[in-house]
Parts: C-alpha cells; sequence; structure tokens
C-alpha cells in the first residue's frame, strides 16, 4: 500500500516484522520468558507489549520461539510486516534499532576487558594451572559466540562494531599468552638442591 502519494522514494526500503505481544500477568514466568526471547532476538521495543525487528531471513527462528512461548503462555501476539510511511520513519527505526546494537556491543567490550583484567590478575599471582586455563578458554569462547551473534543482528552497521572486533582480539591473544605461561610453568623442571657442605646423607659412613 502507498501512502501520501510518494511511491518508494518516500520510504527508506527496510521492511519491518513488527509483533504486538500480549501475555497474561500471571504467572510472570512466562512473561518473563517471552521478554527474554524478544531480547535474545534483537528485537527493537517500540511500547509495551510492540516490538520491531528488520524482516531478513536471520530473525525468523527467534520471531518463530515468541510466537510459540506466547501461545504457550495462553497469550496473543500479531505479526505485522511494515515499512515507514515516509523516509523519515524508516530512517528512524534504523538508527533505533542501530542504538540498541551499539549498546548490546558496548556492554560486549566491557566483558572484553572484564576478561583482560581477569587474566592480568591470574598472572600476577602467578596462577599457572591447567584448570583455570580452561576456565579462561571458556570465558574467551562465551565472547566468540557472543560476537557472532551481535554481529549477525547488526543489520545496518553499528559504529562500534568495528572496536569490539579489535577487542576481541586483544582477549584472544592475551588468552594465548596466558596459555603459554601455563604451560612453560608446567614443564619447569624443579631445581636439584644440592647437599650441604658437611651435612650427611643417609647411608654415608660416619668416618668413625
Amino acid at each position: 500500500m502507498e501512502y501520501g502519494g510518494g511511491g518508494d522514494d518516500a520510504r527508506d526500503g527496510t521492511r519491518w516484522i513488527v509483533l504486538v505481544v500480549r501475555v497474561p500477568a500471571e504467572p510472570s514466568r512466562h512473561r518473563v520468558a517471552v521478554w527474554r526471547e524478544l531480547r535474545k532476538t534483537g528485537a527493537l521495543s517500540l511500547g509495551q507489549g510492540v516490538w520491531a525487528v528488520p524482516d531478513v531471513p536471520l530473525f525468523a527462528d527467534g520471531i518463530g520461539r515468541v510466537l510459540e512461548l506466547t501461545e504457550r503462555a495462553g497469550g496473543e501476539a500479531v505479526s505485522l510486516a511494515a515499512t515507514g510511511r515516509g523516509s523519515q520513519d524508516g530512517r528512524r527505526l534504523r538508527a533505533m534499532f542501530t542504538a540498541a546494537r551499539s549498546a548490546d556491543w558496548a556492554e560486549f567490550m566491557a566483558d572484553c576487558g572484564k576478561f583482560e583484567t581477569e587474566l592480568a590478575k591470574e598472572i600476577r599471582v602467578a596462577k599457572f594451572t591447567l584448570a583455570e586455563l580452561e576456565e579462561e578458554e571458556q570465558s574467551l569462547e562465551r565472547l566468540r559466540r557472543w560476537h557472532r551473534d551481535l554481529t549477525a543482528r547488526d543489520v545496518f552497521g553499528a559504529p562500534e562494531a568495528a572496536e569490539a572486533g579489535e577487542r576481541l582480539k586483544v582477549c584472544v591473544a592475551a588468552c594465548e599468552d596466558y596459555a603459554e605461561r601455563v604451560f612453560t610453568a608446567l614443564h619447569q623442571v624443579p631445581e636439584q638442591r644440592m647437599p650441604e657442605e658437611g651435612r650427611r646423607e643417609p647411608g654415608e659412613e660416619s668416618g668413625r
């Protein structure tokens, strides 16, 4: 449908899926589950119970899970395909969606900082164990998965994405350095103590 006679030139060109979701207030776990799935999907909140995502295949599974959870909770959901009435509407939606991704990237980089701080602490106290290395590698893998998910959702390219990629590389390098320190410590041969002068070892003749 065309609005205002402007045709395609009046619109941003991006199509959106708009969800209107209503879930019973009780039990609250159903509302929380739907909200978490919407957040996990990367949906943009437009108001009470109204969410939007770009109409691209990436978001299809997440939207499907939201609809399933809503139905299971005895709620109602309406899914609409939409575009902005004018180009300014489309640009505004893109800006809001990208701002949400910028917030995601900021949270990601904050966690990268925590990871780097943790590694620095373990090096400072010389805690070079395989158990600690495994824990740090699991934390790094979580950052990698998070980065992949955010990259996929960042449809319009938030300005923080490039910096976040560099921060992840720093985390990878820091973890590799820590791993080297762990393996060096584990393979270090203990120094042999020389017998003290005049000290008799077991079995030595007393000389008497």
